[in-house]
């Protein structure tokens, strides 16, 4: 069952554009609306829930195909910033230099998105 949307499309996007176009002034709703419609499209081009993705505290999303946990804290578990996400989403940063660089926490053998970002390049 794909992911259920909760960001209208037409909305997310103008969000991301415009925090493209300025991303240190952008406001705090423009990122939560792009953040959350990234997650959302990730979820939609990658189901599944065998990893789930982290943007603390703007929201979260289970993806990609494979074994699936039930309860507790999933086996594959990538977390980032809001800044960083929006980033590799866009393809201003690489997920190599964002998780060499620390600013993303990936667990797990499947815990890797280097093939599924950048969404919107």
């Amino acid at each position: 069952m794909p992911a259920r949307r909760r960001v209208p499309p037409t909305e997310g996007h103008d969000a991301l554009q415009v925090w493209r176009a300025a991303p240190d002034a952008a406001p705090r709703t423009v990122v939560a609306t792009a953040v959350r419609y990234t997650l959302e499209e990730l979820a939609a081009r990658s189901p599944g829930r065998s990893v789930e993705v982290r943007v603390p505290p703007f929201g979260a999303v289970q993806c990609i195909a494979g074994p699936r946990h039930t309860r507790g804290t999933p086996p594959n578990v990538i977390e980032t910033d809001a800044r960083t996400w929006l980033d590799l989403v866009v393809g201003a940063r690489t997920w190599d230099d964002a998780k060499q660089g620390g600013t993303v926490r990936a667990s797990g053998q499947r815990a890797d998105l280097a093939d599924r970002l950048p969404l919107f390049p």
